[in-house]
């Protein structure tokens, strides 16, 4: 199999090489399956978009994708041209506020070849110089809105596990993409850290802002680094607003969160001692302050 970054691992217009990169930080997000409310791609969008991430390559769609699965789209330019984009997986360089080189990785789950495709992924970021990707999901979960949104973290490294003070995940059952590339990265010698956000499942559509910034938020407490939030609070407020709503004019919706929230109210644990608590706000002036 050819090296993807050496075949094609500079940014078109910019000569930028993913071999130029030292110690970046890498996350990855997939469409379909893995994606509840668009909420783990919503990440990467903001992230490409508050950080200038420019296109380093794509994969050959022909090679991971069915097209009467995921078909091409149709769409006009400015000049009323049509132009056909076909469904891949892009890698884009940015550079966050601290100097630190970004790399995104995003495009729908494949349809064809995952241990090829996850083989390619891995093959991309070792020749980037990564040690840590950060892999982001979200699943449809019985949580209520009016709360924070969950996310869960987990590792396959023993090591960082401890460090971190995480838990081992005790799912067994089908897996996306997001288990495969995580497993292939991991068996490569990288360290990945999935971060998952549980989506109420009664407001399912697409997008769910508030869960987006959940995952973003906990992608800056592992990076102890402050990160451009952007719209995002704001949109995650209407978002909540917009729900309220909904079930204000729906009884049976507006008792399930009820019951909802009591539930996780019953089952959460005791708050963090007054030391952790000052700890964790000590962090987070310093990721303000941009460090």
């Amino acid at each position: 199999m050819t090296d993807v970054a050496e075949q094609s691992g500079r940014t078109p217009g910019s000569g930028r090489d993913l071999r130029s990169l030292v110690d970046p930080v890498v996350v990855v997000a997939f469409g379909g399956w893995n994606d509840a409310g668009n909420a783990a791609t919503g990440v990467v969008d903001h992230l490409q978009e508050a950080y200038g991430a420019e296109l380093a390559f794509a994969l050959d769609p022909d090679d991971f994708y069915d097209f009467q699965v995921n078909r091409p789209l149709v769409s006009l330019t400015d000049d009323d041209e049509r132009e056909l984009t076909w469904p891949t997986t892009e890698v884009r360089v940015g550079r966050l506020a601290d100097g630190r080189d970004l790399v995104l990785v995003q495009g729908l789950e494949p349809n064809l070849r995952w241990r090829q495709f996850s083989t390619t992924i891995a093959s991309a970021l070792q020749s980037a110089n990564a040690r840590r990707v950060h892999v982001l999901g979200a699943l449809l979960a019985d949580t209520p809105h009016t709360r924070p949104i969950p996310v869960s973290t987990s590792t396959y490294d023993r090591e960082l596990m401890t460090s971190l003070g995480l838990v081992p995940s005790t799912y067994e059952g089908p897996t996306g993409i997001v288990g495969v590339i995580g497993d292939t990265l991991a068996r490569a010698g990288l360290e990945v850290l999935s971060l998952w956000a549980a989506v109420p499942h009664y407001v399912s559509h697409p997008p769910c802002p508030k869960a987006t910034l959940a995952l973003l938020s906990s992608l800056e407490q592992l990076l102890d680094t402050s990160l451009d939030q952007g719209e995002l609070p704001e949109l995650a407020r209407a978002w909540e607003r917009g729900v309220d709503e909904l079930a204000a004019d729906d009884t049976e919706v507006a008792e399930y969160v009820s019951t909802l929230e009591e539930q996780q109210d019953a089952t959460e644990l005791p708050e963090a001692s007054g030391e952790a608590i000052a700890a964790e706000f000590e962090r987070y002036l310093r990721r303000r302050r941009g460090n």
